[in-house]
């Protein structure tokens, strides 16, 4: 398994499946599934039982986690999907940069 290097927030793209194209922020990352949620992407129908806590039952939509193998990064700078390289500062801090322009990704 290799060190996942999306974090949440990050806006990304999704490369493969159903939503092939679409972009979307980063809502949470579930590491043991190496799978993100992304924010209004990959809808799916969960039945409700009616219940005290939630009160009627239904059909709701709910997002649900892409594999971290179907997207990508997304370059505030190039604005193109991309792989994520790691650069040491100065500091001995370690940052995310684009492999495409070279631009840091982490402020």
């Amino acid at each position: 398994m290799e060190k996942q290097v999306i974090k949440k927030n990050d806006t990304v793209i999704v490369v493969a499946g159903k939503e092939k194209g679409k972009s979307g922020k980063v809502v949470r990352v579930i590491r043991k599934k190496d799978a993100v949620v992304i924010e209004r992407l990959n809808f799916v129908k969960r039945h409700l039982k009616a219940g005290a806590s939630h009160g009627k039952g239904g059909i709701m939509d709910k997002e649900a986690p892409i594999h971290l193998s179907n997207i990508q990064l997304l370059c505030k700078k190039c604005n193109l999907p991309t792989r994520i390289g790691k650069k040491a500062l100065e500091d001995g801090r370690r940052i995310r940069i684009c492999r495409k322009c070279g631009e840091a990704i982490d402020e």
